[in-house]
């Protein structure tokens, strides 16, 4: 692409984190802690617009960096993040090296309601100089992802006195296909996604309707976030409100402002992006003069839910210098699964009709792991490793799998446990691995063994175990308690 160069992200894991202080607005220092528990809720502050509106805002942070969100890819409040670990931890990550200013945009959380007349990217952009002024900024970097995009676009074309530098998140200059823009999303899709958002019971379901599996598939197998999802989105806007800002992005065009931007500017967007198509970013990369681009190894539209190290980048765009993480560890469910009896079966079966049957248990295996959020880190000639975000999705996968091979015959054993693990490129090392396993070797045909501390994680799930007494793992220090999972 022509103008930029492109680098490809490292993966980290955002719960293990790394330890940062954070500053507070309101000049009261928070303790150090991990990047998930270090922000705590700021207090709002009200910018009056010259219309007469009141739009909520927040700082966070005392860096030397003023970063406004002009949007955070969502219609939900700013008060949403402390309800959702991995939000309050990208939050935690930007302040530690900014002064990040976040705000409501009219009609969305604790700001006043739209107008009659609905939105336009001119009176968003006026929004967010108001914000900028009470919040006595008077230069900053912009932040934008989602339908923010253009809005941002403007204001550094338009305003490049009061803006340092420009990080365009998983964004376009247009957003709806035209003659001489390809790359956007048919007119009439668009509009059937709309309204299928906004009136969901009448409209005959189709692909995309639900919006999470476009905004953040890393995160279909997280119960709890799918419902905080539903309850957060409820909360930030009213079917209007939400219309208007559709309606605000479908209407948005801002290709011809992308050549008078002086300013540096970071683009980066999701690879595999279905919501926004990665096209999108190089087209904006392609047409800004003063572009650095990045693509990121995720499907998220959303810039916070999954483990790349995005902060890592616009830190560095921003100072030059990131933080060093610590080490390549975190914590991890690990599941491991071992076919029972291959020798023998690929004796009786012989080489090809064993393969085939390999085959199809990799084939079943994977879909189940996709079904629950489960990640494939290798597999092991006759089994699986693979890890979960939480104990609760491994169990009920690794039961699903062993439904799902039964049906052709295989059956398999299956271990978890939880702990640190340290990653290793694609593949994963550390007592954890070793440890689950052990545990999987020490179950018995059909069965699915699990660690007294995936036991405690679980309370309250309803899955039900027996206690398997007292085990000694081979290679592993200590006694180990287990338990069969039952059902």
């Amino acid at each position: 692409m022509k103008g930029c160069r492109i680098r490809q992200f490292r993966q980290v894991d955002r719960s293990a984190g790394r330890k940062i202080p954070v500053s507070i607005s309101d000049g009261q220092e928070s303790s150090t802690s991990t990047i998930l528990a270090v922000v705590a809720a700021p207090e709002v502050r009200y910018a009056k617009t010259p219309d007469g509106a009141h739009l909520a805002f927040v700082v966070l942070g005392s860096g030397a960096i003023d970063l406004v969100e002009v949007g955070s890819g969502t219609n939900m409040s700013i008060e949403a993040a402390y309800d959702e670990p991995r939000w309050e931890g990208y939050l935690a990550a930007l302040s530690s090296f900014s002064r990040l200013i976040r705000f409501d945009p009219r009609g969305i959380g604790l700001s006043d309601p739209l107008g009659t007349t609905g939105v336009t990217i001119e009176q968003y952009a006026n929004d967010t100089l108001a914000v900028m002024k009470a919040a006595e900024s008077n230069e900053a970097v912009l932040l934008a992802s989602g339908k923010a995009g253009p809005v941002a676009i403007y204001l550094a074309a338009t305003q490049p006195n009061l803006v340092r530098a420009l990080v365009l998140i998983n964004t376009y200059a247009r957003v709806v296909r035209a003659v001489d823009y390809p790359h956007g999303i048919p007119l009439d899709r668009y509009n059937l996604f709309v309204e299928s958002l906004i009136h969901p019971a009448p409209v005959v379901a189709v692909e995309g309707a639900d919006d999470l599996p476009l905004m953040a598939p890393s995160r279909l197998g997280d119960p709890a976030f799918q419902s905080w999802w539903r309850q957060a989105g409820h909360r930030g806007a009213s079917p209007a409100t939400a219309l208007a800002m559709l309606t605000l992005a479908r209407d948005s065009d801002v290709r011809d402002l992308l050549p008078e931007i002086q300013t540096p500017t970071l683009v980066v967007h999701a690879r595999d992006n279905r919501f926004v198509g990665v096209e999108h970013g190089r087209y904006l990369a392609d047409h800004t003069p003063t572009a650095t681009y990045h693509e990121m190894a995720s499907a998220d539209h959303l810039p916070w839910t999954d483990d790349t190290d995005l902060v890592g980048e616009i830190e560095e765009f921003l100072t030059g210098t990131r933080h060093a993480a610590l080490g390549n560890r975190r914590l991890a469910t690990v599941l491991f699964t071992d076919i029972v009896g291959s020798t023998e079966a690929v004796r009786i079966l012989g080489d090809q009709a064993w393969r085939d049957r390999l085959d199809r248990h990799d084939l079943l295996t994977e879909r189940q792991l996709s079904r629950f959020g489960g990640r494939l880190v290798k597999t092991t000639g006759d089994g699986v490793l693979a890890t979960f975000d939480g104990p609760a999705a491994a169990i009920r996968c690794a039961q699903a799998i062993a439904d799902a091979l039964s049906q052709i015959g295989v059956d398999i054993r299956c271990g978890i446990h939880v702990g640190e693990v340290e990653q290793r490129d694609d593949d994963i090392a550390g007592i954890a691995v070793h440890t689950a396993q052990r545990i999987c070797s020490a179950a018995q045909p059909g069965e699915t063994l699990v660690s007294r501390t995936v036991t405690d994680l679980v309370a309250g799930s309803n899955i039900e175990f027996e206690d398997r007494e007292e085990h000694d793992l081979k290679g592993v220090s200590g006694s180990w308690r287990l338990f069969a999972v039952q059902g």
